[in-house]
């Protein structure tokens, strides 16, 4: 059978035409949606539609888990610890602090855009949150409220003037970089350590030693429960929605699918973190913020909006979107979670220092999302990109610290990652111009 009988058979609601490219003036041919495809070829379809997307340059989140799994294949091949559960409860902690920096920072990227003062905003609010709770008597809660607040009031003034003045990204979170880590020296005084009671309300929440559901086992085998139901609520939402509006949607195979993959991930953590000591709080909260934050980008208006500036900013305006606006709260977002994510090194620390948000961490968090999947160009990328670029950094940091590596080796091989995710991401948009989907 032709290629031409089998358009002809397609669903007429769910088929469009267009015209030929060379010749506008030709009779329009065609265009079968590719869940449609999907839908009626089975897996050839799944085949068909993986190989023209990666043809097409939509690698999505391919290379990162590549990525992890020759990385994860290669430390447990040098040292059996690797994978054990002290080490994978170790990774899950302190990939939290420097992800919650990169949430905020893939907003930012979504506009093509850049935040330098990341790293000083947390030490900052970290200190804040000494001063207010320990000099000064305050609710540790309450400190905690007013350290975040001033973390937005910080990312909402940076991009005040970086919407309404004119002055580049870059060059006004680069004067916060030194403006606001010069304010953390002069709070912080002569000690430069401000130490904070580890029972402090929210430095015990995240310390290491504080776990979700103390002491119960059951505690990780609920949340990755709560996770695979949410998962399937939302799949089958969407599909509902999708059905009821006419448009082509995902089988129900293929959803189920997707699910079954990601209990059988879900579980398999849970079993390996309960081996350990349990989930910490620290990782509860990351990943629930990670979830709240995509419901955001992808569900509601505002995270539209933010994709469509990103996208094309003329194109933007001209569709009625306050581009300032959306600029000035997608920085207020990025000095947010900088502001959140000073607590959770504090929380490891039990103090605030002048190490704090300090040495490597900008890089870190700015290397997360990049490694992750956000495009460094604008109006692509997906908030998970904190958690998979953060588990490909913690997991060579840790790796290399088991093999007893040099931290300038550390430095090396992030930077190299680092460069091949830029490239990617650049080889990856060149193919999508190429194949017109850009």
């Amino acid at each position: 059978m032709s290629d031409t009988s089998k358009v002809s058979k397609v669903d007429p609601e769910v088929q469009d035409t267009v015209a030929p490219a060379d010749d506008p003036t030709a009779a329009p041919v065609s265009v079968v949606d590719p869940r449609l495809l999907i839908r009626e070829e089975g897996l050839k379809g799944y085949w068909t539609e993986f190989t023209r997307k990666v043809k097409g340059g939509e690698l999505g989140s391919l290379p990162v888990v590549i990525g992890l799994i020759i990385i994860w294949t290669i430390f447990q091949l040098q040292n059996d610890r690797f994978l054990s559960a002290d080490n994978v409860s170790n990774i899950s902690y302190y990939m939290s602090a420097t992800g919650m920096l990169a949430i905020g920072l893939v907003f930012v990227l979504l506009l093509g855009e850049i935040d330098l003062s990341v790293g000083s905003v947390s030490g900052l609010s970290s200190t804040l949150f000494a001063v207010f709770a320990v000099e000064h008597g305050v609710n540790p809660w309450l400190a905690l409220v007013l350290a975040v607040l001033v973390g937005i009031g910080i990312g909402g003034l940076q991009g005040w003037f970086f919407a309404k003045i004119g002055v580049p990204a870059f060059v006004v979170t680069l004067a916060g970089f030194l403006g606001w880590n010069g304010l953390m020296l002069w709070l912080l005084g002569s000690s430069g350590t401000i130490n904070i009671p580890s029972d402090t309300g929210p430095i015990h929440l995240l310390g290491q030693s504080s776990f979700f559901m103390d002491q119960a086992i059951i505690g990780a085998y609920l949340l990755a429960g709560l996770g695979v139901v949410l998962s399937l609520v939302g799949n089958f939402g969407e599909q509902r929605r999708r059905k009821a509006a006419g448009v082509p949607f995902r089988p129900t195979v293929e959803i189920l699918l997707r699910v079954g993959v990601l209990a059988v991930a879900s579980f398999l953590a849970a079993f390996v973190l309960n081996d350990a000591a349990g989930v910490s709080n620290a990782l509860v909260i990351f990943l629930a913020a990670l979830v709240i934050v995509d419901f955001v980008l992808r569900r509601t208006t505002y995270g539209r909006k933010v994709f469509a500036v990103g996208g094309g900013i003329e194109a933007a305006r001209r569709a009625g979107i306050n581009v300032p606006m959306i600029r000035i709260t997608v920085f207020a977002i990025s000095g947010g979670f900088a502001a959140l994510g000073g607590m959770f090194f504090a929380g490891q620390t039990a103090s605030a220092t002048l190490s704090a948000g300090g040495g490597n961490t900008l890089m870190l968090a700015i290397a997360a999302a990049v490694i992750g999947g956000t495009s460094l160009f604008g109006g692509r990328g997906s908030v998970w990109s904190a958690l998979l670029g953060m588990l490909v950094i913690q997991s060579i940091q840790t790796g290399l610290d088991l093999l007893n590596m040099n931290t300038s080796i550390q430095y090396m091989i992030t930077g190299a990652v680092l460069l091949g995710a830029v490239v990617i991401d650049s080889v990856s948009r060149r193919s999508q111009k190429a194949a017109g989907r850009a």
